[in-house]
């Protein structure tokens, strides 16, 4: 079970968890085809999360600079810039996310954008590994954003309606159990706690 107080802090706030353990995760890809297939995934769903960035030469330089940034740099992929040098003070830069609608809002637009970088992923292996994290992702959000319990099978309901039913869980998928999720939030934790003893309060005569 991982706390928030126990995950290492993110290097570039705005782009996420997610994205930071994706580029994890393509640091340990050996295949330098397979690697630099990743890092493109991972810069088109860095542009989905900035939409202004899309087709500016520039803002997409930037783009891979930051994909190298939150990889301390150690990232070995073919990028259409030149890899940037180590910098010793990082600063993040205010991100501007536009005003949409969501086809469900409390799953937010970084969802969405893992949505549709998970339907253009070719490999097979590769796009379920994608698509169940995205399913435990969207579970977490909910509970987040509604009550401390949630039907799963809505769950992938939803991800076949988001996805336009081109993702499919795997038949042997399970979500994580609702207890982490909960025992992980603080927040959730002490809304449970919140009320306990209530009522029981005994007099003495």
């Amino acid at each position: 079970m991982d706390y928030a107080t126990q995950k290492e802090s993110l290097i570039l706030a705005e782009y996420g968890r997610h994205v930071q353990d994706m580029v994890k995760h393509a640091l340990t890809i050996e295949d330098r085809t397979k690697r630099n297939e990743a890092a493109e995934t991972i810069v088109l769903i860095m542009t989905q999360l900035n939409p202004s960035y899309k087709g500016s030469d520039e803002l997409q330089q930037k783009l891979w600079e930051d994909l190298f940034i939150i990889s301390n740099y150690e990232l070995d992929v073919d990028s259409p810039f030149p890899k940037p040098e180590p910098k010793n003070d990082i600063i993040a830069e205010k991100v501007d996310y536009p005003d949409q609608k969501f086809k469900f809002k409390h799953y937010g637009k970084i969802i969405e954008a893992l949505i549709e970088a998970a339907v253009k992923i070719e490999n097979p292996e590769e796009q379920q590994e994608l698509i169940q994290q995205i399913a435990n992702l969207m579970k977490r959000s909910y509970l987040n954003f509604n009550r401390d319990s949630v039907n799963e099978d809505m769950i992938v309901d939803q991800l076949t309606s988001m996805s336009d039913g081109k993702l499919k869980l795997s038949p042997e998928f399970k979500f994580v159990h609702t207890n982490d999720i909960v025992a992980s939030n603080p927040i959730k934790r002490t809304n449970r706690n919140q009320g306990k003893g209530r009522g029981k309060r005994k007099w003495k005569k």
